[in-house]
């Protein structure tokens, strides 16, 4: 199978589009107020220092993020000031 060739513009796209669907799945087990934003921010966070894996690794992380992660991730970033959604 050959590596996907894509644009950055098409890449955040479907990263956009990947995240929401975790969104509805967070949205089903009651978390109602999580944004696509929310779950790019916590998954790209691991990504700081060697910069963006693969897709296959993004899709991975995105979709395989678990509830608890990400609201530690939110409160850890609460407390650091972090605004959500930014």
């Amino acid at each position: 199978m050959e590596p996907v060739d894509m644009n950055n513009e098409e890449l955040m796209r479907t990263i956009d589009m990947i995240c929401q669907s975790k969104v509805e799945e967070f949205r089903l087990i009651g978390y109602e107020y999580v944004t696509t934003v929310d779950i790019w921010n916590c998954v790209s966070s691991k990504y700081e220092k060697d910069g963006l894996p693969s897709l296959h690794k993004l899709v991975n992380d995105i979709l395989s993020l678990k509830a608890t992660a990400l609201m530690n991730y939110m409160t850890i970033s609460a407390y650091k000031g972090s605004p959500f959604g930014s």
